[in-house]
């Protein structure tokens, strides 16, 4: 008896109030995968030397406070940011922001920072009462031009740039638009909620090639939907990149650490990347047997690193099985790359492996030609799905497994 009321006593002492509530934290509500732009989304010289620099982001959670993420990761030299500035977009598609919602940002209560090579910033908090989906400018000034520029060309969304000091201003005219982000990796909120937040690690399927720019209509945008803002979902793919070599951006394995371990509240890794390690091996001439199971070896290898180190941090993995591109013009993968991807796949389906099997592969096929792409999915080129095989996607995350821990 005694015993008894001793376990009882013990069991009231270490449960928590019935009112208590949840305690307050900051979780990333916005972010992208950084890297080198090359080629055409390099900016003319001298663009960005005293230029203000407006980006329109858009969180999936909402919070009564923010702060902002600033990059620095492929700098060769220390970045300036000498004022900046967050406040409400007018429209996504607009360098105007909404009367009475600029707020000028700080760091350390100073007005700018200097952002050390290979590093990254964050801002002081500032007071912003943020809605899940609404549209948040965040500007910064740059006193020179970087000394390498740290980007995320795929934004599929509009960006400002205009010559002085504009940060404080409501409106940019003359301000001339790109269609990339810069220097700008995250956006976070303070919530009195549980962190539960998601990341969608991957390449140009994740990424949303062929989704015009301001729609919001990548994958990634369906599914924070469908999760009617109450969990972040993060994109950090970057188009063309791959699990095991550097392409287009770093690799995947290095890049792991700060795209999916170092955002805040996250207890969620959705993994849809592979596809471009399959296609690069036979692209430009045939693999020998051993080259081909040394790829599936790496592969899977690489997946069970990430599912370890995930749940290292209490993060749950659900790995995405690749889905079919026999059709592609690009890689026009044979039947040894299409073994590839089957022996893959194969790995991820095998109970175990991750914490959950997103089967994308079995959404997106064709039945009647099961290493294409349904065509009503497939944007025309045999890789990259349509407008509708985005949504496809989006409605085929199982959301159970997406809200359990």
């Amino acid at each position: 008896m005694r015993l008894a009321l001793l376990l009882a006593s013990t069991a009231l002492i270490a449960a928590p109030p019935a009112s208590a509530k949840t305690a307050c934290s900051w979780q990333a509500a916005w972010a992208s995968a950084q890297m080198v732009p090359e080629g055409n989304n390099v900016l003319a010289a001298g663009t960005l030397a005293d230029a203000t620099l407006r980006q329109i982001v858009r969180p999936s959670i909402g919070g009564k406070r923010v702060r902002v993420r600033f990059s620095n990761v492929f700098g060769r030299a220390p970045l300036t940011i000498d004022a900046a500035s967050v406040g409400h977009a007018v429209r996504n598609d607009s360098a105007r922001v909404q009367q009475g919602s600029l707020r000028a940002l700080t760091f350390a209560g100073a007005k700018g920072v200097t952002v050390p090579p290979g590093a990254e910033w964050l801002s002081d908090p500032v007071t912003l009462p943020v809605a899940a989906f609404e549209n948040l400018s965040v500007s910064m000034h740059l006193p020179a031009e970087p000394d390498g520029a740290t980007s995320h060309p795929g934004s599929r969304a509009t960006s400002w740039i205009a010559k002085g000091e504009r940060t404080g201003l409501t409106d940019l005219p003359g301000a001339t638009g790109t269609d990339h982000w810069f220097q700008l990796s995250g956006v976070e909120v303070e919530r009195c909620a549980a962190p539960g937040g998601i990341v969608a690690f991957g390449d140009s399927i994740t990424d949303g090639y062929g989704v015009k720019p301001n729609t919001n209509a990548r994958w990634t945008d369906g599914l924070a939907r469908r999760l009617g803002g109450t969990v972040a979902v993060l994109n950090a793919g970057i188009g063309g990149n791959r699990v095991l070599l550097d392409g287009l951006g770093p690799n995947g394995m290095a890049r792991f650490e700060r795209d999916v371990l170092g955002q805040a509240g996250v207890r969620h890794l959705i993994v849809l990347e592979g596809i471009n390690d399959i296609g690069v091996l036979t692209r430009e001439r045939p693999a020998t047997p051993e080259t081909h199971r040394a790829l599936v070896a790496g592969v899977t290898g690489a997946y069970a690193q990430m599912v370890a180190r995930a749940r290292a941090h209490g993060i749950m993995t659900h790995i995405a099985t690749i889905m079919p591109f026999a059709s592609n013009g690009y890689y026009h993968p044979g039947p040894e790359t299409e073994a590839d991807r089957q022996a893959i796949n194969a790995w991820i389906r095998t109970p175990g492996n991750a914490d959950h099997v997103i089967d994308f592969d079995r959404i997106m096929r064709d039945p009647a030609h099961p290493d294409r792409l349904l065509p009503a999915f497939d944007s025309g080129d045999g890789l990259h799905p349509s407008i509708a095989g985005y949504k496809a996607m989006a409605d085929a995350v199982p959301l159970a497994g997406l809200r359990s821990r």
